[in-house]
């Protein structure tokens, strides 16, 4: 506890490793507390059989739920990591692919071929416009020749 505010201090680790770790730090924190979680009420004993019952299987529900937030998180790093190799991947064999033709293109042309390396978007869009065009023209000769 730090002095000034009478809260717990948390430098140390930031949570449970695992369930058995969690029920560990839980069984502490009551030992400093001198509570068990289940208060004398003067009950029946099948009353403080139950809530006994009760507070364990609150601590279990809570071990699982940091063991499934645990895997979740473990399961999402891998997706993610497999989609960071798949794009590494892809980009390399595009870098490849530029080079061939930089390397294949003649001379004169290869300035022009570095320009589209750097700049694909305009190379997409000078594609599609050669595309449009190609296509009007082959309408025009198709509804001449009816």
């Amino acid at each position: 506890m730090t002095a000034k505010d009478n809260r717990p201090d948390r430098s140390g680790p930031a949570g449970a490793k695992g369930p058995d770790e969690l029920r560990r730090q839980m069984a502490e924190a009551r030992g400093e507390s001198g509570s068990t979680g289940v208060e004398p009420s003067g009950g029946t004993g099948a009353q403080e059989r139950a809530r006994a019952r009760a507070a364990d299987l609150r601590d279990k529900a809570g071990a699982m739920s940091v063991q499934l937030r645990s895997s979740a998180a473990q399961a999402g790093h891998a997706v993610q990591d497999r989609a960071a190799r798949a794009g590494q991947a892809v980009q390399d064999r595009a870098a490849q692919a530029g080079h061939a033709a930089e390397q294949s293109a003649p001379r004169p042309v290869r300035p022009v071929v570095r320009s589209g390396m750097r700049h694909p978007g305009l190379v997409l869009a000078a594609g599609a416009a050669a595309g449009a065009v190609v296509a009007v023209e082959v309408r025009r000769w198709r509804h001449r020749a009816r």
